[in-house]
């Protein structure tokens, strides 16, 4: 991280919006840098409430063995 990504959360009405995720919190929350206003601004986003889109293409076709995957 730093990542780009698009940002969807209805919660601040944001849909296809392109930011930065900087951080993901333990506490539950993203931290995102984000363009709007005139300037960039940061936003601490609700997890539970935010879809994610990471810019960059996987580089790798299968998902690593110690990523565990829930469901």
């Amino acid at each position: 991280m730093p990542s780009k990504v698009i940002v969807f959360c209805p919660l601040v009405e944001f849909k296809n919006k392109p930011a930065m995720l900087m951080t993901i919190s333990p506490h539950g929350y993203y931290e995102i840098r984000i363009d709007m206003a005139g300037g960039n601004h940061t936003v601490y986003l609700p997890i539970h409430q935010t879809g994610l889109i990471f810019q960059e293409a996987n580089t790798i076709g299968a998902i690593p063995p110690d990523v565990e995957r829930y469901g």
